[in-house]
């Protein structure tokens, strides 16, 4: 069987990260892998999560299986963080490994329910077209950002919108885009609302960065809006870097209906299609989450630490736009942009010189993480950019 196999190439950014380690220069700079790490260059686990493993540790009796749908208390704190206190939607969620499990049970309701079609907005996420592909699901694409010129292209993709059919899922960034760090204001989520309802889409909503953008609440107010406005929509969660767990793989999916009765029809065929998948999901993770979101003082103590990240990467994007300057000062909104991620105008030969000639390691796309940066390393990167 496995001689009629044909070996398939790494993923460019996971073999990125051996090439990293590989190198032997103490000056190279890893802008590729996309963790938070903090000035020493490390990814630290947050002091929440070590106090709330301590506490599991301490408490927990059993390594039984968790819930088909897994832990409620998680679905429901979570659910709160994104949704909102009072949030007036009818919402049922499950449990998944991770934020890309989460996307591709989505894919497979999409599949089973609806139209088969989604659309993706350019530049995505590498694994967001591989998800869906593999799922079945039909692919049709919208602009989002223009690379060149650094700008966001919502006219276009409101016009492109318009061909959608009604049923058709839409995938959306709640917050941080990734690959482009481009954000919605609050007007374009007004526009995208009003089309969405119109031609009857589904959204998909992508929430992984929530604290890294423009603040702990407003990363979710639009999402917040949208799903209130529209009688049906989907959205996953991820908790990777929010709660710093990459490794847990701890996520959900939330079904959102007219009715709580169609919210809870959705969630059982979500169970029923993870079933036939992974089964039950990991708990650990989500158990960290609960125990930070459900204890008083855990939360506090998260959010202040979440917010000092947050006010990291954005003094980082800052002092990066002012050492860039020239040429770049014209074409690069990186100041301006939120989270993680930027997407440069840099060709795949332009990132190999950078790579080779410099250490500076990146995707040949020219998507950068910019919390891979050291404020000392700044001034000797934005230099290196400039020379290209």
């Amino acid at each position: 069987m496995f001689e009629r196999l044909s070996r398939q190439p790494a993923d460019p950014l996971l073999a990125l990260i051996g090439i990293f380690k590989a190198d032997p220069r103490a000056d190279k700079v890893d802008l590729g892998v996309g963790v938070y790490r903090d000035e020493a260059g490390h990814s630290p686990i947050f002091r929440a999560v070590k106090a709330a493993e301590r506490s599991i540790w301490e408490s927990q009796d059993s390594k039984a299986y968790v819930a088909p749908e897994g832990d409620q208390a998680f679905l429901d704190l979570l659910w709160t963080m994104v949704g909102g206190e009072a949030s007036p939607v009818h919402a049922a969620g499950v449990q998944t490994p991770g934020g890309s499990g989460a996307l591709r049970l989505a894919a497979d309701l999409i599949r089973q329910a609806g139209t088969g079609t989604i659309w993706l907005g350019l530049p995505s996420w590498p694994n967001h077209a591989g998800i869906f592909a593999a799922a079945g699901l039909q692919i049709e694409t919208y602009p989002y950002f223009d690379v060149a010129s650094q700008t966001l292209q919502l006219d276009s993709m409101l016009e492109a919108l318009q061909r959608a059919q009604p049923g058709d899922a839409v995938l959306l960034h709640a917050s941080c885009h990734n690959p482009t760090g481009a954000p919605l204001s609050a007007e374009d989520w007004t526009r995208i609302t009003t089309v969405m309802s119109a031609r009857g889409l589904v959204p998909l909503i992508d929430s992984a960065y929530q604290g890294f953008g423009a603040g702990f609440d407003g990363d979710v107010a639009g999402l917040r809006g949208l799903i209130a406005a529209v009688p049906e929509a989907l959205v996953a969660v991820s908790c990777s870097k929010s709660f710093g767990l990459y490794r847990e793989r701890t996520g959900a999916l939330y079904a959102v209906a007219a009715s709580q009765a169609a919210a809870e029809t959705a969630r059982s065929n979500l169970v029923a299609i993870a079933r036939t998948s992974y089964s039950m999901p990991p708990d650990h993770g989500a158990a960290i989450v609960r125990t930070i979101l459900g204890t008083p003082d855990l939360y506090q103590d998260w959010r202040r630490e979440l917010e000092s990240m947050r006010e990291r990467l954005a003094s980082l994007r800052r002092s990066f736009a002012e050492a860039l300057g020239g040429r770049w000062s014209n074409s690069i909104a990186i100041g301006k942009q939120e989270g993680m991620f930027s997407l440069l105008p840099l060709t795949p030969a332009e990132v190999m010189i950078l790579r080779e000639k410099h250490g500076v390691y990146m995707p040949t796309s020219g998507r950068i993480n910019v919390a891979g940066l050291k404020l000392a390393d700044v001034a000797r990167v934005a230099g290196l950019f400039k020379a290209i």
